[in-house]
């Protein structure tokens, strides 16, 4: 997204969309979420009681098989898209369908609780224009990898943006619900070099709408959609 100071020109932009009134910039307790299964009714006889066990654990399967299936197909999809910039409004579409159906069998219902969220992420895919750029020359855009990298102990994210301009970004988070943050960026670094610290100007909100050990969708607070996968769990965005 652009900003109204030194950056406005970087192509690299942070992976949320900024509120309507300002301009454009992208973005458990445990380390696993407890999984809240359906409360069994179970009959007092002990045949009952079998039937009932039985009739949950293969649905519980099932709906394991049906993520990754899911997953797999979010991947084929994408994967010739290069990150969404190829893209026409029917693939759009058919992507957006796809990450609707795993938004919907989320197991992670508090993310900005999970451990599942820390660590250096790649994106993969997204719908902001303020990232791909499509409207400049390819060689103008940024054509190496991207990553977002978020610590929910010190409510740091960072976005790093490689081959051929080398820009980062790091914010705070402010954490609007379990799902949902305000994004606020502090600094900005030019090819990796020159160290900005920002006006003031650059934020907006961030929704995490799945999560799970290697695949995080989020939304933006004006509907981009941004589709990354897990790269270095280990790592730490800088203070």
């Amino acid at each position: 997204m652009a900003l109204s100071n030194p950056t406005a020109t970087l192509s690299f932009k942070c992976k949320i969309d900024s509120y309507p009134s300002k301009q454009n910039l992208p973005f458990s307790s445990s380390s696993r979420q407890k999984l809240n299964t359906p409360h069994l009714v179970l009959q007092e006889t002990d045949s009952g009681k079998w039937r009932n066990m039985v009739s949950f654990f293969p649905g519980f399967l099932t709906k394991g098989r049906d993520v990754d299936s899911l997953k797999q197909e979010l991947y084929e999809t994408i994967a010739p898209l290069d990150r969404g910039a190829e893209a026409t409004p029917e693939e759009q579409q058919l992507v957006d369908q796809i990450a609707r159906k795993l938004e919907a069998v989320n197991l992670v219902k508090e993310p900005l609780k999970s451990d599942l969220l820390n660590g250096k992420w790649e994106l993969l895919y997204t719908t902001s224009q303020s990232i791909l750029q499509t409207q400049r020359p390819k060689f103008l855009r940024p054509n190496g990898k991207i990553y977002q990298a978020i610590n929910v102990d010190t409510l740091r994210a960072q976005n790093i943006e490689t081959w051929p301009f080398y820009n980062q970004a790091t914010a705070n988070l402010v954490p609007l619900n379990s799902k949902r943050v305000a994004v606020k960026f502090d600094f900005f670094k030019i090819a990796n070099l020159i160290p900005i610290k920002s006006p003031g100007s650059g934020r907006g909100q961030l929704e995490i709408t799945y999560l799970d050990e290697d695949l995080r969708i989020s939304r933006g607070n004006r509907g981009n959609l941004f589709i990354l996968k897990m790269v270095d769990p280990s790592y730490r965005v800088p203070l």
